[in-house]
């Protein structure tokens, strides 16, 4: 008598994604092509703006910026532009105050999200709808829009011209906390029952099961919120008013000078802005990776 080949629950899934992987692989050359073409395009009109603000800050006074056709790498490149910057204003102690208010927001919104996205995907309260209703409406309102009442809200604390009132309306993004909560939902609900059996209790849960499954989207949830304050311009300049506490983009506004400007200085602290971006997403960038392969939750 033949034997039937007994399916497992994953193999319908298991042949789909082969099918789909065998799809893409057999691609035509030219649609490979294009793909690539289009990368590429997407890459230069990316990364251009930047490499020409390095080339920039790189030029010695002798070089002429102006010209009409003007050239991409510096004749006689120079570092002299970088001193000149910690030389015009105090851009340690400015990076040292943006380091302040990033690693609050970035707490906030590590610590905060978790636990307020886990509440909204797992916990049963009333209200839970509604209050997830009031969460995505305050996406449609743009930052223009609350500024004022978030002004008066951080003057009426006694905060207004310190660190802590500039990083406290960031340190809970609501975007944050939804997609905390979908990262939360796309854990199995049999995981948490079976631990709810166990005894286990909503602290043990969210530990042993729920932190270990949304690594990768915390650690996409913390790089962001350390760009976003980093290089967030418009409410510090607005909240602060003592230069001593000026975060780094705010106090980069003194290299524009009244009369003249020297666009190499500007470029030079542009670019001290944007190198801690850079070093903070090529640190963390693995773990982002890590993180999603080691909290993939396979079938």
């Amino acid at each position: 008598m033949a034997l039937r080949e007994v399916k497992g629950p994953g193999t319908g899934r298991r042949h789909r994604r082969e099918r789909r992987w065998g799809a893409l692989n057999t691609i035509s050359p030219g649609e490979r092509a294009v793909r690539y073409a289009l990368m590429a395009l997407v890459l230069l009109i990316t990364v251009s703006p930047f490499l020409w603000q390095l080339s920039t800050s790189l030029k010695s006074l002798d070089e002429d910026i102006y010209t009409s056709t003007p050239a991409f790498l510096p004749e006689h490149p120079t570092l002299d532009n970088y001193f000149k910057v910690a030389d015009t204003i105090p851009v340690w102690a400015y990076a040292g105050n943006s380091l302040v208010v990033a690693a609050i927001v970035v707490t906030g919104n590590a610590v905060g999200a978790t636990l307020a996205g886990y509440a909204l995907a797992r916990l049963r309260f009333r209200g839970a709808k509604l209050l997830i209703g009031a969460f995505v409406s305050t996406l449609v309102l743009p930052e223009e829009v609350t500024i004022i009442s978030k002004y008066v809200i951080v003057r009426d604390l006694g905060l207004a011209d310190t660190l802590p009132g500039v990083a406290l309306p960031g340190a809970i993004g609501m975007l944050n906390v939804l997609l905390m909560r979908v990262a939360f939902l796309a854990i199995p609900a049999e995981m948490e029952e079976a631990a709810v059996i166990d005894g286990a209790t909503t602290w043990q849960r969210l530990r042993h099961i729920g932190l270990p499954n949304v690594r990768g989207m915390l650690s996409v949830i913390t790089i962001f919120a350390f760009i976003g304050a980093w290089d967030d311009f418009l409410w510090p300049l607005i909240v602060l008013t003592d230069p001593d506490n000026y975060t780094l983009t705010v106090g980069l506004q003194y290299l524009n000078g009244t009369f003249s400007a020297n666009p190499r200085l500007i470029a030079a602290g542009t670019m001290i802005s944007f190198l801690p971006i850079v070093v903070v997403f090529a640190t963390l960038q693995r773990f982002f990776f890590k993180g999603v392969e080691e909290g993939a939750i396979k079938g």
